[in-house]
């Protein structure tokens, strides 16, 4: 598969469209709506997308000396070693069935980064990168993603034996 060549960040590369204070909050609504449900069902708090880990593990990440310019931005800076946790989750709210195939995702918190941060984060000192195992991701932007997710809140807790019924039929 070709991938296209990394690009040097620049704030001009990002595109803020303009009704994205809209759009965060229909995205905070549906992840609300997702964790009053499994709350309820659980009787537990657990998280509102990727709520099923597959497993967790501790390792060191490295970042390799003399990399290419359009690499060595951010945490790629400068080469060096850093505590790493990986968490490997399915994307579900709910805690589905190990037969329902669902997209699975992987999460690597990097611990010890420095570094500028967001605004409310100035303290924190790790980084996380968030995959999923598809080569693109589904949700080209914010809305898209928005609207994906208002189908995973309507479907949470629901059909799990229509879900497991259509995973099969899929496969």
């Amino acid at each position: 598969m070709a991938t296209k060549p990394p690009v040097r960040f620049d704030p001009s590369v990002e595109d803020v469209k303009p009704n994205e204070g809209e759009v965060v909050q229909d995205l905070e609504h549906s992840f609300k709506s997702i964790l009053d449900t499994t709350s309820a069902d659980y009787r537990h708090a657990v998280r509102s997308v990727h709520a099923k880990a597959h497993g967790i593990a501790k390792g060191t990440f490295t970042v390799h000396a003399d990399l290419p310019p359009e690499l060595a931005q951010g945490l790629f800076a400068r080469a060096g070693e850093y505590e790493t946790i990986i968490r490997i989750s399915t994307n579900p709210g709910d805690i589905l069935d190990d037969s329902i195939s669902v997209p699975r995702g992987v999460a690597i918190k990097v611990i010890g980064v420095d570094g500028e941060r967001l605004p409310g984060s100035e303290g924190d000192v790790t980084q996380d990168f968030i995959m999923v195992n598809g080569p693109v991701f589904a949700a080209p932007d914010a809305e898209a993603f928005g609207k994906n997710l208002k189908l995973l809140a309507a479907t949470t807790d629901k059909a799990e034996g229509g879900k497991k019924l259509l995973s099969g039929l899929l496969q």
